[in-house]
């Protein structure tokens, strides 16, 4: 790959991932009570997640996915459910491993679990990398090496990203929360994740 291409692809990536959204959420609850070190698993779950949708991409799948109306339809409202599921689960404190419940470690399993069913559960990575992922393809140069390059800086981008967001709830915790704080921040990022489903079921192809 060319260099400005490279780098054009690995900005825009990084944006999109650091913008706040139903993983960073889960990562961040998940830093909080399980420590940043612990929730590496949750982040694994993340990026294997994009990692799957960035090989249906390159493969050609996500636009058959796209272009069928019931397919994405089903995988959106799935989505949706999904969330109102997570977020409602948050508020009510009932959604482990993506509360904030300190001294309650979730294990790395259901933390790998709950980061790719969180990502997975999001169409718009679909979207993302089918209509990124051409655009950053030279089609005079070997495709696979391409392709390998950006499906490595995603994941590296993925980890180091979600890394701080789990550094930040594992601070968020050790400041000492009182039992009501806890409760006011489960119900916020409930309250997110509802936003996000909201806007999800908005989404079309």
């Amino acid at each position: 790959m060319q260099a400005d291409t490279f780098f054009l692809f690995a900005i825009t990536t990084l944006v999109v991932v650091l913008t706040p959204g139903p993983a960073a959420i889960a990562v961040t609850a998940q830093g909080a009570t399980n420590g940043a070190w612990r929730s590496l698993a949750g982040i694994a779950g993340v990026a294997s997640a994009n990692a799957v949708y960035f090989a249906l991409s390159a493969l050609g799948i996500a636009a058959l996915v796209i272009a069928s109306d019931w397919l994405f339809a089903a995988l959106k409202w799935l989505g949706v459910a999904y969330l109102l599921y997570l977020g409602i689960g948050a508020i009510t404190g009932s959604a482990r491993g993506l509360t904030i419940q300190p001294g309650d470690p979730a294990p790395p399993a259901r933390l790998f679990a709950k980061g790719f069913m969180v990502e997975f559960a999001n169409p718009k990575a679909l979207l993302y990398f089918a209509a990124i992922l051409p655009q950053f393809l030279d089609p005079a140069s070997p495709i696979v090496p391409q392709i390998a390059i950006m499906g490595g800086v995603t994941v590296v981008i993925d980890f180091t990203v979600y890394s701080l967001y789990a550094a930040l709830g594992q601070y968020i915790a050790a400041q000492g929360l009182k039992p009501a704080v806890v409760s006011t921040l489960n119900r916020f990022a409930g309250g997110a994740l509802l936003f996000a489903a909201w806007r999800m079921a908005r989404v079309t192809a």
